[in-house]
């Protein structure tokens, strides 16, 4: 059997708790590894010398290999286990920080943050897989429906902490954090953590080609995929952005970037909570009708945006923006997640990575054509997202009465 999986340390009942405490705890680590340093943006691109595009470019590597590596992770953690994988990953993710921190060349930051999305992504799919391996039924659906929920924390927090540790020690402070988050998680997977993978797949190219096939031909499955990345470009056009809009348009500090984007993270976080709490209708009709109010609030961003230039203002729509960003969120990563239970971590892996690959392409192409310097510009760019999104939106309701699968399952 692949690594040894039986002789391995099992999850059971004396560690599981501690295990899952774990899990959840990593969960928000690829939010964290983007958004802790966007407040320090603008003094990395003026350490280095370079435009904000060159900057941010560590962002959309990052975003990239993420997105790719998730991809194809899940096979490799269908078949080898989480655990060993896992712990590798951490040490990996810990030991780049020390080489960004280290580093004076641009092209190195490139290199590690691409060498973090990958590890990033064997630690997060082993960890949505983790609650599909320990948990059945109502539980199982319970804990995987706040996994959007958990991981919008670091949306909240690593902004606004990162913008007090850019205003008090600069930004190589943000990789401090990162590299220590990473160690410590380490050690606590060593004393508590261990394997949860119970009946191993087989690692064989052509069986795994048919999954995949299998899976990505799922027509409701790719297509709630495409929804996730496309909403998900909104929330990361407005966090490359907003740094530049608060520092160099309104001349405020990091902190202030830091408290925009703590906004924003709030506003995921609770509308993850209300498409949890929806009951009635499908999924595709709940996310066609908070994709309707927003991009109502879209346009009347727009109309404000030419009569008011004001921070706060803007921050209003961001805010009710995003609130129906995590709403949808929610109700189609819980449902991509638990579509194919028997393969459960290249489910997790493909949509998630996939999600990542398609907010990677959107937003950089959104950001090449709109030069993002204000409020009427980031308005321009909200639209073209969600009138993509509607359109997804539109062929999964059509597909749906056409007679194929429908989204029956409840947030």
């Amino acid at each position: 059997m692949p690594f040894n999986l039986i002789s391995m340390r099992q999850i059971v009942e004396s560690n599981s708790k501690a295990s899952t405490i774990i899990a959840f705890s990593l969960i928000p680590l690829s939010g964290l590894a983007t958004d802790i340093y966007i407040p320090s943006l603008p003094d990395m691109a003026t350490a280095f010398q370079v435009g904000s595009v060159s900057i941010q470019q560590t962002l959309i590597l990052f975003l990239i290999s993420y997105g790719v590596i998730q991809f194809f992770a899940g096979s490799v953690l269908d078949s080898f286990g989480r655990y060993r994988i896992g712990l590798i990953s951490l040490f990996v993710f810990a030991i780049s920080n020390l080489f960004i921190i280290h580093t004076r060349s641009l092209e190195m930051i490139y290199a590690m943050r691409i060498v973090q999305g990958a590890s990033t992504a064997f630690i997060v799919v082993g960890k949505r897989a983790f609650f599909v391996d320990v948990f059945t039924g109502e539980k199982q659906k319970h804990y995987t429906s706040l996994l959007t929920i958990v991981w919008a924390t670091a949306p909240i927090t690593a902004p606004f902490l990162g913008g007090f540790l850019q205003t008090s020690f600069g930004w190589t402070s943000n990789f401090y954090l990162l590299g220590a988050y990473g160690a410590v998680m380490l050690v606590l997977e060593l004393i508590y953590g261990g394997e949860t993978l119970r009946y191993p797949v087989a690692f064989k190219g052509k069986k795994i080609v048919e999954v995949y096939k299998k899976l990505i031909g799922t027509f409701d499955f790719s297509l709630g995929i495409l929804v996730l990345g496309i909403c998900y470009s909104m929330v990361m056009v407005f966090g490359m952005s907003v740094p530049f809009i608060v520092e160099h348009k309104y001349h405020l500090s990091p902190v202030i970037t830091g408290y925009c984007a703590l906004l924003s993270g709030l506003a995921m976080f609770f509308g993850g909570i209300i498409g949890k709490m929806l009951k009635k209708g499908s999924i595709p009709v709940n996310a066609s009708r908070a994709n309707g109010l927003q991009v109502t609030l879209i346009l009347l961003f727009m109309v404000s945006s030419s009569l008011f230039n004001q921070l706060p203002l803007m921050m209003v729509f961001v805010v009710l923006i995003h609130m129906m960003v995590g709403l949808i969120y929610n109700l189609f990563f819980t449902y991509c997640v638990t579509r194919f239970p028997k393969n459960a971590g290249m489910a997790s892996g493909i949509t998630s990575g996939g999600s990542y690959m398609v907010t990677s392409v959107v937003s950089t192409a959104v950001l090449a054509i709109i030069h993002v310097t204000g409020e009427a510009t980031l308005a321009i760019g909200y639209l073209i997202l969600g009138v993509l999104a509607a359109l997804v939106l539109l062929s999964i309701r059509i597909n749906a009465k056409s007679g194929q699968k429908k989204l029956a399952i409840q947030a």
